[in-house]
């Protein structure tokens, strides 16, 4: 069987790490963990990776601005290794934290805009607080590699202060959705558009998550390795355990993916 190496990259105020970390090798990864400043100073070697994950957290206290400071390393450190990895049409997955940095360093919507202006952000929650609860999803892509096969509407937790998202205009709103580049849509409880609290942040026409044209770069604020057992559920007790978590096969098609390509 193929070897998947997957690389998860922590930095001051990464917190969702261990837990991405888990979900990988569950579903047969090789991972490593690093941080970022052995990747940019190449004691660890990007190109040796098939999949490259940023977890939730609050990288450098989002100071600036959520995940602003290590997309600005990636953008302007790691740019070529970045380039290669997008190139040679491995996968990139950004949760939480890790879709605000793939958005403000411009791997997402567009990777080519890495070289460009960024085009679409995830900012304040409209409640104008922290959004820490559990949440249905309902999948709309069906180019996106990670959410091959989700045809059913999932259940994950959020924890975020900044998820708004938000494109620069309706020509980019406009290109995500004829591209087939939403991904996920914050839904009620029976599958239908709703505002607070069932969108938490106040995000543009539902949107939780998106993917880049290839569908092999994905990002989401909604947690899938917080929902990858079934006791994790909040209400498996009075609901009993399902088969399968809601999360897992995010990650078991991104390895599937590898090993079917590569």
């Amino acid at each position: 069987m193929k070897i998947v190496k997957t690389l998860v990259i922590r930095t001051a105020g990464s917190n969702c790490d261990y837990e991405t970390v888990h979900a990988f090798r569950s579903v047969g990864s090789e991972v490593d963990l690093a941080h970022i400043n052995q990747i940019v100073s190449h004691n660890t070697r990007l190109n040796d990776f098939h999949i490259l994950a940023l977890p939730g957290g609050f990288t450098y206290g989002d100071d600036i601005s959520a995940g602003k400071i290590l997309a600005n390393e990636l953008k302007y450190k790691l740019k070529q290794d970045l380039k290669q990895f997008v190139s040679d049409g491995k996968l990139i997955i950004g949760i939480c934290n890790g879709f605000q940095v793939l958005v403000k360093a411009g791997l997402l919507p567009d990777a080519s805009a890495i070289n460009g202006e960024q085009q679409v952000t995830l900012t304040d929650n409209e409640s104008g607080k922290f959004e820490d609860r559990w949440i249905y999803l309902k999948p709309v892509s069906r180019k996106c590699i990670f959410t091959h096969g989700v045809d059913h509407i999932v259940y994950y937790p959020v924890a975020h202060a900044e998820g708004n998202f938000i494109p620069a205009n309706h020509t980019v709103l406009n290109a995500l959705k004829a591209n087939d580049q939403i991904v996920f849509k914050y839904v009620d409880s029976i599958g239908k558009p709703a505002k607070y609290p069932w969108n938490p942040n106040g995000s543009i026409e539902n949107i939780a998550g998106i993917c880049d044209v290839t569908g092999r770069i994905f990002g989401l604020m909604p947690h899938p390795e917080r929902h990858f057992h079934p006791l994790q559920h909040p209400r498996w007790t009075r609901e009993g355990l399902k088969s399968e978590a809601d999360g897992k096969k995010i990650f078991q098609n991104a390895v599937d993916f590898i090993r079917n390509n590569f």
